[in-house]
């Protein structure tokens, strides 16, 4: 039995979408999950399921999510931080105290879209930030950082019955012990900027945590648990989150660059990051905020 989830905020084009899959699919229960989501049952494969829902729902402004109902309901959660979890890449926020936020986010979007190694991209970016005082950090925190809708719920819930919840970033432990308190995270893992009297080297500690690191953190979460990868939902938006998110029971890409979202299980383009709840079945009476 599969579940066919349609999350969207905008209720005529979910309505819309919803009579369009029912059209195209055999559905045997239809569940209202809350306002903007619904959960459609149906019985037959799960790549005709999908195909047919995206079909469906073509352009529409409606994020879905196809996928066997036994066990959807994940006991990890791993997610990636910058312009995932929050609204904002930390590092090219922090290159505008620098100023050297043009390069530094140049580099940042090919690096995100798979253009660049990763760790190079890194290294060569913080090396832009030598002589930065570290009170910018600070700034840069107050300033910049802001949770994206939905963020604190998606955790919290998630943590309330029962799962674990993990941040893991291609960015910095300043920011992400940070975030990951204003939003429930259990635990963080993130790279370390090097800093000696009050400034930035321009340096970041190794080993640099990248995509094959964020793929471990996802083995060794799971493993620790007593579980496998497929008990997991993981999100993110860049090509360093492809490994974690190919592996994971539920991959979902998040406003995601396109090699990310077309490899992705689901993809979130409209809807807020509940809408991972919704993926799981979680009715919005459940959420916590």
């Amino acid at each position: 039995m599969l579940a066919i989830t349609l999350v969207s905020p905008d209720p005529a084009a979910l309505a819309t979408a919803v009579a369009a899959v029912r059209a195209a699919v055999v559905v045997t229960v239809e569940t209202p999950l809350g306002e903007g989501a619904v959960d459609l049952a149906a019985n037959l494969p799960l790549a005709d399921a999908h195909a047919a829902v995206k079909a469906a729902i073509g352009d529409a402004p409606v994020d879905f999510a196809v996928q066997s109902a036994e066990g959807r309901r994940k006991r990890l959660l791993i997610a990636d931080m910058d312009s995932t979890i929050i609204g904002c890449e930390c590092l090219d926020e922090l290159a505008d105290f620098a100023g050297v936020k043009a390069q530094v986010s140049e580099i940042t979007e090919r690096a995100m879209r798979g253009e660049l190694l990763f760790e190079g991209a890194l290294r060569e970016r913080v090396g832009m930030l030598s002589g930065l005082s570290t009170d910018a950090l600070q700034a840069c925190y107050d300033d910049r950082v802001k949770l994206n809708p939905g963020a604190a719920t998606l955790v919290r819930t998630m943590a309330a019955h029962g799962a674990r919840c993990a941040l893991v970033s291609g960015g910095f432990t300043f920011f992400t012990s940070r975030v990951a308190q204003a939003a429930g995270f259990h635990v963080n893992r993130a790279n370390t900027l090097i800093e000696d009297g009050g400034k930035l080297t321009g340096q970041v500690g190794d080993p640099i945590l990248g995509k094959e690191a964020k793929l471990a953190a996802l083995q060794e979460e799971t493993a620790g648990l007593g579980l496998t990868p497929a008990d997991a939902l993981a999100v993110g938006d860049g090509a360093n989150d492809l490994a974690m998110i190919e592996a994971a029971g539920l991959g979902v890409a998040y406003r995601a660059k396109p090699i990310v979202a077309a490899q992705a299980h689901a993809k979130v383009d409209h809807a807020d990051l509940t809408a991972l709840l919704y993926f799981q079945g979680y009715k919005a009476s459940e959420f916590v905020s």
